[in-house]
């Protein structure tokens, strides 16, 4: 069974009740899924999964977090070549721009994004919302 952590940093709550959403998902089929606060790994660590499901809030002007978040992502890019990777965040204006840039970093650095695309809720999830983050996470963890 591939080696699968769940990644992510929440500001007003909404990120981290889809991350938990998420693991729920995936530890119907991976009980061994793990979550971490992005603060909780280093990217070194994180590059030992064999499948990253990532998540972060639209911060500022349609952008990752910046003092925690981004740093990471940035280190952690040049070892996503071949990864199964999902995203999953929150928003509360724009467009999903923050997502789009996102998912096209993961594929340039060869990462398989889970899904084709990330998974945007605006505010708050709904249970609608939190149904899809739990099978974000089932069909990560499957294979």
């Amino acid at each position: 069974m591939s080696k699968t952590a769940i990644i992510y940093w929440s500001g007003t709550g909404n990120t981290e009740i889809m991350a938990k959403a998420v693991l729920v998902g995936a530890a119907e089929t991976n009980p061994e899924t793990e979550l971490f606060h992005v603060s909780e790994i280093t990217p070194d660590t994180a590059a030992s999964y064999d499948t990253l499901i990532l998540g972060c809030p639209a911060m500022g002007s349609e952008v990752l977090e910046e003092e925690e978040f981004e740093p990471f992502f940035t280190e952690l890019e040049a070892s996503l070549a071949g990864k199964k990777v999902g995203l999953f965040g929150s928003y509360g204006w724009g467009d999903g721009e923050w997502m789009r840039n996102w998912e096209k970093r993961v594929e340039d650095a060869g990462g398989n994004l889970l899904g084709g695309q990330g998974l945007i809720v605006n505010d708050a999830p709904d249970e609608a919302a939190l149904e899809e983050c739990r099978e974000l996470g089932k069909s990560a963890s499957e294979s």
